[in-house]
């Protein structure tokens, strides 16, 4: 590890284009706001390991080069696509229901809680089905590890951005399931909702139609 470090120069500006990319709004922190605001820390919290496993699946991936197994059978890329599109549209339709829905936030008596074991599948369901993610992460290790870099460069690329990632994902959790946000939450539940369902039906949309 310590041949690694010599490469900090390298590594530096990965991690901050992997800050910029993790901590933009996209499906995978959309399902964290929208889950913490409306089931509290602990459902946001738990989709976010579901979240931060599918993020290091991904990064794994990439650093063995599963990106270009996925470009040489181009078509296990479109069954990816395609089932991560249809994924994020039903979720556009889950949340559409809530807008048309009369109940404020859901409760154990409205609402069958959702169990450990669906939030972590769903929150890694929305990240591994979507392509684009190995790209980024190949792009992130490709720019922090030049040619010729010993194997635990990419180790340390990956240990430091994921665990970035961890933290960021838990906080998004913590930051939207406070009494504040859930007040936001009460007196613009269908806006919110709203906003959810277009956001989810616009990146099903442009998955299903993109070419990758």
């Amino acid at each position: 590890m310590h041949e690694a470090l010599a490469y900090l120069p390298q590594i530096l500006p990965a991690y901050i284009a992997y800050i910029i990319a993790v901590v933009s709004p996209g499906p995978a922190i959309m399902a964290i706001v929208s889950t913490s605001m409306t089931q509290g820390r602990k459902a946001g919290m738990t989709i976010s390991l579901g979240i931060f496993a599918g993020s290091l699946t991904w990064a794994c991936a990439a650093a063995l080069g599963l990106a270009t197994l996925l470009h040489t059978y181009a078509i296990a890329l479109e069954i990816l696509k395609v089932f991560g599109g249809f994924y994020l549209l039903y979720l556009a339709y889950k949340a559409f229901r809530a807008v048309r829905s009369d109940h404020d936030l859901p409760t154990t008596k409205t609402v069958k809680a959702p169990t450990f074991k669906s939030l972590v599948l769903r929150g890694y369901g929305i990240h591994v089905t979507n392509p684009k993610a190995i790209f980024a992460w190949l792009a992130i290790i490709a720019l922090g590890m030049p040619q010729g870099a010993p194997a635990s460069v990419a180790a340390l690329i990956i240990g430091i951005c994921t665990t970035t990632g961890f933290l960021v994902f838990m906080g998004y959790a913590v930051l939207f399931s406070t009494q504040h946000a859930v007040n936001i939450y009460r007196g613009m539940r269908r806006w919110i909702e709203g906003a959810m369902a277009a956001f989810y039906g616009f990146a099903g949309v442009k998955l299903l139609t993109s070419q990758i």
